[in-house]
């Protein structure tokens, strides 16, 4: 009961973590100690299915109480506070730049991990300029199209958690589906069936992500690992100007007091991530220290 207990306080970080554009899921799971085994029970669930589902269960649980404790913040902060809110997602976001780039180093570098970087940051600075992009339509007339689309973002989504130093709701955010999901969230005591259809494809996809890309990660983290790494510091990089390119961003009230409050916030964010990711850093090597001896 101790360790359901610990396991579900450690899920709930690792929700409210997932829901925050900006802040990676995988980089608290990290920090919590769970991550290699997370990964290894989402890849490896069939094989000892017993055993990984009684670590995943609690995990679980807590996850979607974190990320419903954060949705009312999240959800009052942008539509009170746009500007300052999206800055603060850029400061969380860009102060896990210096980890991710010393980590990348650390592997080595090749002429051809140019090219493993700058697709990403191509592809998600590209994204922004799609027409319409940000225009998202989840009611009851969303076209056909929109439904396969929700699976296909909630596999992003799962990145928030599969992926250290990335994150899935920040992309959520880039392509313009974050505060419509949000919304629905909200619609779902006025217009239960469909509001409860579009979360649960939501889900489904969300469900898939974590497996399938659980099983991309564990491949390429062993097959490529210093390809894996620059292209992930190239999707976190692009994703830095990306958010500055949305829709959302583009209609933030620009005035003196929302503009000095998100630039301390954006400020605050970095300076927040960097610290969580130096110390993330140094329990790391204080464990491979104790396991050494």
């Amino acid at each position: 009961m101790k360790d359901f207990f610990k396991l579900f306080a450690t899920g709930a970080l690792i929700g409210i973590a997932m829901i925050i554009p900006g802040v990676s899921g995988g980089t608290l799971a990290v920090l919590m100690g769970v991550y290699d085994r997370l990964i290894g029970a989402i890849s490896d669930l069939r094989r000892d299915f017993k055993k990984n589902i009684v670590f995943l269960l609690p995990i679980i649980f807590g996850a979607v109480v974190g990320i419903a404790a954060m949705y009312f913040p999240l959800y009052y902060a942008l539509k009170y506070a746009k500007l300052p809110t999206i800055l603060l997602f850029t400061g969380l976001m860009a102060g896990s730049m210096p980890k991710l780039f010393k980590d990348s180093i650390k592997r080595g570098f090749k002429p051809t991990d140019i090219v493993a970087f700058l697709i990403p940051v191509a592809v998600v600075v590209g994204i922004c300029f799609i027409p319409s992009l940000g225009d998202v339509n989840l009611g009851a007339d969303m076209p056909v199209g929109g439904y396969f689309l929700l699976i296909i973002m909630g596999a992003l989504a799962s990145c928030a958690l599969v992926v250290p130093g990335v994150s899935g709701s920040l992309l959520m955010f880039i392509f313009g589906y974050y505060q419509p999901i949000l919304d629905t969230v909200r619609a779902i005591f006025g217009n239960f069936w469909h509001s409860f259809g579009v979360l649960a494809l939501f889900a489904i996809g969300l469900i898939v992500g974590f497996f399938s890309i659980a099983k991309l990660m564990k491949f390429f983290m062993n097959k490529f690992p210093r390809g894996t790494g620059w292209a992930i510091n190239g999707f976190v990089l692009g994703s830095i100007p990306a958010i500055l390119l949305t829709d959302e961003f583009a209609s933030s009230t620009f005035d003196a007091l929302n503009i000095s409050i998100g630039v301390i916030l954006c400020l605050f964010g970095a300076i927040a991530t960097y610290a969580l990711t130096a110390y993330v850093e140094s329990k790391t090597k204080k464990q491979d220290i104790i396991e050494e001896n």
